[in-house]
């Protein structure tokens, strides 16, 4: 796992469940953790990821059970083979799909990722090949086959169930193995593992999205042996003992499947598909069956987002964007013209759902403009809206119980309030006014000092600007309830909790006390720090996702990791000096650490998510 100073993220693909070197059968400490996708984290803490996982798989369920209904636009690959349609510029084109009059903006995508047919093709591994130590060796890349159910432990042996193991090395430099099931035939729904020689479980995956197959990725080790086993899901699919064969609980499904290794060397088949869209389009794609991977790329090619994960129960709970798969992603359209959704990594049969929408707030057609109201009095707040674990309504304290740690006092709260309001601002209305849609656009930024409080109404988000992590029971600076591209939900919660960046600069890296020196223009500093995070949780609300905060460009979407550019200090080091740096939604790469690739333009997606009318 990645840590950074204000997130944390799986790297790669989000299948390994259990950390490499720890037994799964080893008690997993368990903690109050935000959703680290939409946080602020200061590095001492300490992410419970069997919970994270338990809570995904949770809210993945209930958006999958309120998935979009209509009938969908539909089309077929027509590509035979490889090399048709395998880069943008050579996209299948689909026409009647859009959100414009007379057109349909539901879409249903199948066609046929074709194999490399140059994967040398080994023999069945012969029986008993039922635990680590008897494991049959498997060079990659290569394809084989086999049967579970043919073994001594199988329903014509003794019942304790069969499992397949093969040895897989990671060669003198190390590598990164793909492994995949395929059952063309049969009752058989596979489960894929790998394990260490010793046993231990370091990554298993059940069923990729609309089928029964299993597929993963590991990263091998120079040298490393790893054990890859092919079983039956379900009870007994992991045996109480992988050294020692017929340690399963029981006989589940059997049949013939075939077992693919590749290393990354080998051609991969990539289709592509043209869709028209108009500016302000949000764009939801997600990929089913055999395609493992979803991307979406602009008119001038350039990748936009690609994802081989399904992060949709990170959207607003409203928000009609497809749901589920192996993959998802969501992207905003800049400008008319004609852009690409492709299907990647895997081999065989695939079902890509692509919707496009137009924004929330303009779909709502409501008149006034959408209120982010900014709460420095201290609130009440319910934490099960950010799905932590235990949650409940939690009273946070007012910026003002935070000044005496900067050395400040009740006299400078209001010069502090006035320098976040005014970052905002700039951020949330000029910055994006400039920006311009073609289309009314209309944000009104509200505070508890100068405004009755709006919260509670319609089209009412705030950010709560207090509390710390104690009060919260969130081990974060800053959190957002959803990364709701095209801001369908528009009544949401975020918070800056203000512990960590007034706490003692010894104490913590986050601290905005590590850059105030006598030099310090320290309360207009404080100020636009707090603003620059503020902002950014109005980002993910307003539909953006990390960007890489490691480049040399400084993006108020940039991931955790960077406070000295998230805080806006310039070359000096030291914050509230002339030198310091105006940081906004930028263009950028989405943060490399998430699973996420492509160039994400967040001053954009925020830019739409505030339009009025359908003018």
């Amino acid at each position: 796992m990645r840590k950074h100073l204000f997130g944390v993220l799986t790297a790669g693909v989000a299948l390994t469940l259990v950390a490499a070197g720890q037994s799964a059968a080893e008690p997993v400490p368990r903690s109050s953790q935000p959703e680290p996708m939409l946080a602020f984290l200061p590095t001492e803490a300490q992410v419970d990821w069997a919970a994270v996982h338990r809570d995904r798989q949770a809210r993945k369920q209930s958006r999958l059970a309120a998935k979009s209904a209509g009938q969908p636009l539909t089309y077929t690959e027509e590509e035979t083979g490889q090399g048709a349609n395998d880069a943008p510029d050579r996209a299948e084109h689909v026409a009647g799909f859009g959100t414009g009059r007379g057109k349909n903006a539901k879409l249903r995508l199948t066609g046929d990722l074709a194999g490399d047919p140059s994967l040398p093709v080994v023999p069945p591994s012969p029986e008993t090949n039922d635990a680590v130590p008897l494991a049959g060796s498997l060079g990659t890349p290569a394809r084989t086959s086999g049967t579970i159910g043919d073994g001594p432990y199988g329903s014509a042996g003794d019942g304790t169930g069969d499992h397949d193991f093969y040895r897989v090395t990671g060669g003198a430099e190390g590598t990164v193995l793909t492994v995949e099931t395929d059952t063309p035939v049969g009752s058989l729904d596979t489960l894929l593992a790998v394990f260490d020689a010793q046993g231990r479980l370091l990554a298993e995956h059940d069923n990729l999205a609309g089928t029964t197959d299993s597929r993963l990725q590991l990263s091998v080790g120079a040298g490393q042996d790893v054990y890859v086993m092919v079983a039956a899901a379900g009870p007994g699919g992991i045996p109480a003992d992988p050294l020692t064969p017929g340690t399963g609980k029981r006989v589940l499904t059997e049949g013939a499947y075939d077992l693919t290794i590749t290393n990354g060397a080998q051609r991969q088949d990539r289709d592509f598909f043209s869709v028209d869209l108009r500016a302000g389009d949000v764009l939801g794609a997600s990929a089913a069956g055999r395609a493992t991977r979803v991307v979406v790329h602009d008119p001038a090619g350039r990748e936009v987002f690609g994802s081989s994960q399904d992060f949709s129960f990170l959207y607003a709970e409203n928000s009609p964007l497809p749901a589920g798969g192996n993959a998802v992603a969501d992207f905003v359209a800049p400008r008319d013209g004609r852009y690409t959704v492709g299907a990647e990594n895997g081999t065989g049969r695939y079902d890509v759902t692509v919707e496009a929408y137009r924004p929330g707030s303009e779909l709502n057609q409501r008149p006034e403009a959408l209120t982010l109201f900014l709460d420095f009095d201290g609130a009440r707040v319910n934490t099960r809206v950010f799905g932590v674990t235990p949650s409940g309504n939690r009273d946070l304290s007012p910026l003002r119980k935070f000044l005496p740690g900067w050395g400040l006092t009740g006299a400078d709260e209001n010069a502090v309030i006035d320098g976040v309001i005014a970052t905002v601002r700039e951020n949330v209305e000029k910055d994006l006014a400039a920006k311009g849609t073609n289309r009314r656009f209309a944000v009104r930024v509200l505070n508890s000092r100068d405004h009755a409080d709006p919260w509670g109404q319609p089209n009412v988000s705030r950010i709560v600007v207090g509390g710390s992590i104690a009060e919260s029971g969130i081990q974060t600076v800053g959190i957002a309830q959803s990364i709701d591209a095209g801001n369908f939900g528009e009544e949401e919660t975020s918070l800056v909790l203000l512990d960590v960046l007034s706490a003692p600069a010894t104490q913590s890296r986050t601290s905005l006390n590590g850059y105030i020196t006598p030099a310090s223009d320290k309360i207009a500093f404080i100020g636009r720090a707090i603003g620059n995070i503020t902002a950014h949780e109005a980002g993910h609300m307003s539909g953006s996702w990390h960007q890489d905060q490691f480049n040399a460009l400084d993006s108020l979407m940039d991931q955790g990791g960077n406070p000295k550019g998230m805080f806006g200090v310039g070359p000096d080091g030291v914050g509230g000096t002339a030198d310091d740096v105006d940081v906004d939604f930028h263009e950028d790469v989405l943060n490399p650490g998430e699973g996420f690739t492509g160039i994400e333009d967040s001053l954009n997606r925020t830019a739409w998510a505030y339009v009025r009318g359908a003018n």
